[in-house]
């Protein structure tokens, strides 16, 4: 046991004991050469005590682990330091108290607050959930979450974490807290996922929103508004979904998650109620003018619109509706079939191909939210499913606009959540030779690569990352030189290139790719700009913004990059 004012490896500096676990002790210790506070996380060696010996390994592999992670609501770990009989693991010391100890001075929390500390919860996870291989937390609660000053929240304890494998059939290991771990976590009941996670969350949310432990009795999780009526039916749908024993009747990821916690007022009873009249109102106007042309349609009926006669007249009626009362339609087809790819097609198509702003993202992933866990694998089997996905894909790569249509991080961003789609149709589709497939890779492949370069900068490790982007890039200018492209997607490949000149032109010269290439392709894509119109508005800024702000921009970047280079010869010549 480190004594106070000891001093760790001739740096940390121990001031006080913070925390202690059954075969670890933390501490609050002072770097004496960075003047900066550190947790050092000490456990002891033990002879012979095979319990002693996996809490080591988990310690070391924790340690490991969080080295590799890089994500503000996760601590880092700065040192490893193994003395003979102990182990010591320097990382961040989290200011703030973790949220078991707000519960058990405080009770129950407010709502708003447990659903923003849900919020934070899910991005972080999915952000887990979203390396390769995935990592899987598997011990959230609100022991382990830690409340900041500033009311954000921390992940601390990743003692038990594990990455996904993909062909394993269970773990290795089964671990976790009694009343907030997952039934596939004990009993070889499959390996734990991303859903695993969902399940402790849900628990965890539970407890913050009810104040009662589960693992206390009744040993039960009931329904939340049992405990509290004026509670939101919102959210306890969201929590009882979150708890199923069944991981395929969870949320199947903590973006799915993440997405119901921002309109969790949507999944409440007056709001499905006052859908429930909407349509009702809806069907009865219709039918009151189908019986009015001598058609006796009963069947359109609130009670039977689950059957192919409402939802094919739902696609009749979007044919001669237009803009929001068209989405509606089309809305209400999925509702009543969620498996069929029709409707979610002609949707997709119904968008403004121009710009996909952000409440057709919404409206588009409540609509994929309808499907339950069974529905959305048979939606995947469907004819014309990897076609659906490649649309959206290319809804979100070549037209995502979040507010300002000029700002290259939008596009950025669009090409990102582009990913997951194109990923799709590659697992949806094994002809090599089909166009789709080979579009969708060349564009999932940048989408990937500049979240990676962003990342591996930071690591200073993305070295090779640039000659593989940059051969990607001009796949996507051949692509789009050799077919017959429309004007947004000139645009967007323009903005692509440029954008990538300008920011890595010294990082592309470094891995041998010349200043004749980077110029030939910049010729291009500024011919392939040149060729469109000025008959939309919101085209013609785009285009002139490119012609003479962003394009001369990498055409100095080029001849900076490389003049500076020819220079610097010449003079040690």
């Amino acid at each position: 046991m480190a004594a106070i004012g000891e001093v760790i490896d001739d740096k940390y500096e121990i001031l006080k004991l913070i925390g202690r676990g059954g075969m670890s002790r933390v501490y609050l210790a002072m770097d004496k050469r960075l003047n900066k506070q550190w947790a050092v996380k000490e456990i002891e060696k033990r002879a012979r005590d095979k319990n002693n010996e996996v809490v080591i390994q988990s310690a070391i592999a924790e340690a490991n682990m969080i080295k590799k992670l890089d994500h503000p609501a996760l601590p880092r770990i700065v040192d490893i330091i193994d003395n003979d009989n102990v182990i010591y693991v320097i990382m961040d010391y989290i200011e703030g108290e973790a949220l078991s100890k707000i519960l058990e001075t405080e009770g129950a929390q407010p709502e708003d607050a447990v659903i923003e500390w849900a919020k934070q919860l899910c991005e972080v996870l999915d952000y887990l959930h979203t390396r390769k291989p995935p990592i899987i937390y598997r011990d959230m609660k609100p022991a382990n979450v830690m409340l900041k000053p500033d009311g954000t929240v921390k992940l601390i304890d990743f003692g038990i974490a594990r990455e996904y494998k993909e062909h394993n059939l269970s773990d290795t290991i089964n671990m976790g807290t009694k009343g907030y771990a997952a039934p596939e976590q004990f009993g070889n009941a499959g390996q734990t996922d991303a859903r695993t996670d969902v399940y402790c969350l849900g628990v965890t949310l539970y407890h913050l929103i009810t104040g009662h432990n589960p693992a206390e009795p009744p040993y039960e999780i009931y329904p939340i508004r049992h405990w509290d009526p004026q509670l939101s039916a919102g959210l306890e749908v969201i929590i009882q979904r979150c708890v199923q024993q069944n991981p395929d009747d969870r949320y199947q990821s903590c973006a799915e998650l993440m997405y119901a916690l921002q309109h969790y007022e949507e999944y409440g009873d007056e709001y499905r109620a006052a859908q429930r009249t909407k349509l009702k109102s809806f069907v009865i106007t219709a039918v009151s003018s189908v019986v009015c042309l001598g058609l006796a349609l009963v069947s359109l009926g609130i009670s039977n619109s689950l059957n192919e006669s409402d939802y094919q007249q739902n696609l009749k009626w979007a044919e001669n509706a237009s803009g929001d009362e068209k989405i509606e339609y089309y809305r209400n087809a999925i509702e009543i079939d969620p498996t069929r790819v029709e409707a979610y097609s002609l949707m997709v198509k119904a968008f403004d191909d121009d710009v996909f702003d952000s409440e057709e993202r919404k409206i588009l992933t409540q609509c994929f939210n309808i499907a339950k866990a069974d529905q959305a694998e048979q939606l995947t089997k469907q004819d014309g499913y990897a076609d659906l996905c490649f649309d959206i894909g290319s809804l979100y790569w070549f037209s995502y606009v979040s507010a300002n249509p000029n700002d290259s991080s939008d596009s950025k961003q669009g090409r990102r959540e582009s990913v997951v789609w194109f990923q799709r149709v590659l697992d949806n589709t094994t002809d090599e030779t089909n166009e789709n497939r080979k579009k969708a890779k060349i564009y999932k492949d940048i989408g990937e690569l500049e979240d990676k370069i962003i990342k591996e900068t930071k690591r200073d490790n993305d070295t090779g990352l640039y000659t593989e982007y940059w051969k990607s890039i001009c796949e996507l200018v051949d692509d789009i030189y050799t077919t017959e492209a429309k004007d947004k997607m000139k645009l967007e490949v323009c903005r692509v290139v440029e954008n990538a000149i300008e920011s890595y032109a010294r990082d592309f010269k470094s891995e041998g790719i010349s200043q004749e290439d980077l110029e030939d392709v910049l010729d291009k894509v500024k011919s392939k700009v040149d060729e469109i119109s000025d008959a939309k508005e919101e085209l013609k800024e785009e285009k002139d913004e490119l012609v003479k702000n962003r394009i001369p921009k990498a055409e100095n970047e080029i001849k900076r990059v490389f003049n500076k280079s020819d220079n610097n010869e010449n003079n040690e010549e």
